[in-house]
């Protein structure tokens, strides 16, 4: 797989007076149709990871490549056409008055063709099932429904990478499941970068991989299964688990001999359905 995104020793600091740095020497690389997670507490550096990948905010040391472009002043705009970002709040994002003319508005402002836009925005909103829901009042709809519009937004503009900046934290259980099942047919239908900044443990497991940040730094890059299996490390650093890590955790202070791979659900069921409790 062909490398999209390079990052090398970068580091960031918001102010002079700060004492730590918001990035501190950070590098990893991302292949193209990756799904990246990204956790860490509070305070991490995840944020402020993500507006450098798209040029809001340039490291003070160090080098990130989008695609063949390195981030400078010459190569910012070419990179922000890249990179699409959902953010937490869509509200913030809307300012059309239909849903139709809301994710058409990126598109007038690079000057796209009025017979190709009105194309590209039915086949975002198709995309994201909200076709119908083209003539509406962005404020009628769902939270669910509106991070999918500014979802479908992103896709008209037909960026190579989308992040998605604690994009589901503000919606209940149904809506996070709506949008991330979203996320994911847009990304195998138009073969995006996925990059998503998140305090979910469920949608990270999800990822390709996971970088776990803690004070500035990566600290630890991994597999799903790398990452969760070291339990109660994630907890101490103010993460959560995976529900099927948590019952092996609870079987295992019982004194039952769990398998030390990780297990979605569903592998959980399984192999509890064959345990023997004899043994």
């Amino acid at each position: 797989m062909s490398e999209i995104i390079k990052v090398n020793h970068i580091s960031y600091k918001y102010t002079d007076e700060q004492t730590q740095n918001a990035l501190n020497d950070v590098s990893f690389t991302i292949n193209k149709g990756e799904w990246i997670a990204v956790i860490g507490p509070n305070g991490s550096g995840k944020s402020t990871l993500a507006k450098t990948i798209n040029g809001l905010i340039e490291p003070m040391s160090g080098d990130v490549l989008v695609g063949d472009l390195a981030l400078n002043e010459q190569n910012i705009w070419s990179i922000r056409e890249m990179v699409g970002m959902v953010f937490q709040n869509p509200d913030n994002q809307f300012v059309g008055s239909t849903v139709q003319d809301d994710v058409a508005f990126g598109l007038e402002n690079l000057g796209v063709p009025r017979d190709e836009m009105v194309e590209r925005v039915r086949d975002a909103l198709d995309k994201v099932n909200m076709l119908e829901f083209a003539e509406r009042e962005p404020a009628r709809l769902s939270g669910g429904q509106k991070q999918r519009v500014a979802i479908a937004g992103i896709v008209a503009l037909r960026p190579e990478i989308m992040i998605l900046d604690e994009a589901t934290s503000m919606l209940d259980p149904k809506g996070r499941n709506e949008v991330l099942r979203t996320v994911k047919e847009v990304k195998e239908k138009e073969n995006l970068t996925v990059i998503s900044i998140t305090h979910d443990i469920d949608e990270a497991a999800s990822a390709n991989r996971i970088l776990v940040m803690k004070a500035g730094e990566l600290i630890k890059e991994g597999t799903p299964e790398e990452i969760f299996s070291y339990g109660d490390q994630l907890i101490e650093m103010g993460l959560d688990l995976p529900f099927p890590e948590k019952l092996k955790s609870s079987l295992k202070d019982i004194g039952i001999k769990v398998p030390t791979d990780y297990l979605t659900e569903e592998g959980m069921v399984d192999w509890l359905w064959t345990y023997d409790l004899k043994k």
